[in-house]
C-alpha cells in the first residue's frame, strides 16, 4: 500500500460548516466564517489585523502593494524559498537580493543581511522555513537601524513562536510589520487553497482593507462608516469565499488536536531515526533555543546529491513517497541571468541534499521509518 507524501486531514465539521455557509445565501466572502477565522487569529496570537486571502501568494502581493514597492527597490530574502516570496515583489518591479541559508538551518543567514543593505533596500523578507523561527531580534534590529520594513513569510509557521532576548514569547507573524500565512493543503491547517495577511502596523490597516476589497472602501460601508462606497485605490479580489473560510474554521476548531498529533509524529521520526542518521552521515532537523517547533516539516539532509537520489529512489520502490524541496531561486531558469551576487553555497546544499518525509495526521509512520532504516 502506497504511503503518499501528503493527505489532507478532515477534522469533522468541514462539510457541516460549508452547508451552513451555503444555506446562509451569502457566499462571496467577508461573512460569518471569514470573521470567525480572522478574530480567532487576532485573539490567539495577538496579531493586530488579519485579512483572509485566497492564498499566501495573494497576501504577499498585498504587502508589496501596501509598501508601494516600485521599480528599482531592493528586497532582501533567502534564495531557499518558494517562488511566491520573490514573485510578489518582482510583479511590482523590484530587484531581489538573495541571501544564503545558515549552515545549521535552511532559513536565512541573518548575519549576512547587513552587508547587502544599500540605499535602495526597502524590505527584508525572512522565511520561517519548516515553522522554525528566524532570529527576529537580529532582523528587526537591522530594520530599525536602516529604516526598513519587515514582511515575515510565515507560510509554514502557523502556531510557531519566537522567544526574544527580552524573554518574551511572540507568535511568528506578529513581529514584522506584515506577515503572510498559507492554508494550502500541504500545511498544518488547511482550506485547500487559502492564506492570510497580517498587518501589525496600524497605519496600514485602512488601506489594506481597501486593497483587499478591489480598491474600494466597501468594508467601511458595511460598518456604517460611510454612506456609499467607491473606487479609491488600487486593489484586487484578494478575499476568499465563505466556503473556503467555513472549511478553515472547522480546522481551526481542531487546531490543538492537529498540532499535538503532528508533534507526536515529528518526535517519533526524530527519536527512531537518530542512530540511523548518524550511521549514514545524514543530518536531522535542528530547532534553535529561541524557536518552538510547529511540526510542519520533517526533513533529512543527505551528505550529497548522489545519496539523496539513491534514498528517494529506494523509498519510491518501497512505495513511500518522499520529495526534495526548493531549488535555489538565484539559480532558477527565470532569475539566473539576473543574479550577479556571490555563490550561495548553503542554499544550493539544501537544494541538492534535502528530503522531506511524509508528515500528516494519518500517515503510516512505522512504514516510513521501517523503509528508511533498511536503506
Amino acid at each position: 500500500m502506497l504511503v503518499n507524501f501528503n493527505e489532507p486531514y478532515l477534522s469533522g465539521n468541514e462539510f457541516q460548516n460549508i452547508a451552513d455557509a451555503v444555506n446562509s445565501k451569502m457566499l462571496a466572502g467577508n461573512g460569518k466564517y471569514t470573521k470567525l477565522c480572522q478574530n480567532y487569529f487576532q485573539e490567539k496570537y495577538n496579531f493586530r489585523k488579519c485579512l483572509l486571502t485566497t492564498s499566501c501568494t495573494d497576501a504577499l502581493e498585498m504587502a508589496a502593494i501596501l509598501l508601494n514597492i516600485k521599480e528599482g527597490d531592493e528586497i532582501i530574502m533567502p534564495s531557499y524559498t518558494f517562488v511566491s516570496t520573490a514573485n510578489a515583489f518582482i510583479l511590482r518591479g523590484a530587484k531581489i537580493i538573495f541571501v544564503d541559508s545558515r549552515i545549521d538551518l535552511p532559513g536565512i543567514d541573518e548575519d549576512k543581511i547587513e552587508s547587502l543593505i544599500t540605499n535602495k533596500t526597502k524590505v527584508i523578507v525572512p522565511v520561517h522555513y519548516a515553522g522554525i523561527a528566524c532570529d527576529m531580534d537580529k532582523i528587526m534590529a537591522l530594520a530599525n537601524q536602516y529604516g526598513l520594513f519587515v514582511v515575515e513569510d510565515a507560510a509554514q509557521a502557523i502556531d510557531g513562536y519566537y522567544t526574544g532576548k527580552d524573554g518574551k514569547k511572540k507568535a511568528l507573524g506578529s513581529i514584522g510589520h506584515f506577515s503572510a500565512f498559507s492554508f494550502h493543503e500541504t500545511k498544518n491547517i488547511i482550506s485547500g487553497e487559502g492564506g492570510m495577511l497580517i498587518i501589525n502596523d496600524s497605519s496600514f490597516i485602512e488601506r489594506a482593507e481597501i486593497i483587499w476589497e478591489k480598491g474600494t472602501n466597501r468594508s467601511s460601508f458595511y460598518r456604517g462608516e460611510v454612506d456609499k462606497y467607491g473606487w479609491i485605490d488600487v486593489g484586487s479580489s484578494f478575499l476568499p469565499s465563505e466556503i473556503i473560510a467555513a472549511f478553515l474554521w472547522a480546522q481551526l476548531e481542531s487546531m490543538e488536536s492537529i498540532q499535538n498529533k503532528r508533534k507526536e509524529l515529528w518526535d517519533l521520526y526524530f527519536t527512531k531515526l537518530r542512530k540511523w542518521s548518524i550511521d549514514k552521515g545524514i543530518s536531522l532537523p535542528k530547532v534553535p533555543s529561541y524557536s518552538t517547533n510547529n511540526a510542519h516539516i520533517f526533513y533529512l539532509l543527505c551528505k550529497n546529491n548522489k545519496q539523496r537520489t539513491a534514498l528517494l529512489s529506494f523509498l519510491k520502490d518501497e512505495k513511500v513517497i518522499a520529495v526534495f524541496h526548493y531549488l535555489s531561486l538565484h539559480s532558477s531558469t527565470f532569475y539566473s541571468s539576473k543574479y550577479l551576487g556571490d555563490d550561495l553555497i548553503q542554499s544550493d546544499k539544501y537544494s541538492e541534499c534535502l528530503i522531506r518525509l511524509p508528515l500528516y495526521y494519518n500517515v503510516d509512520i512505522d512504514r516510513v521509518i521501517d523503509a528508511i532504516v533498511r536503506f
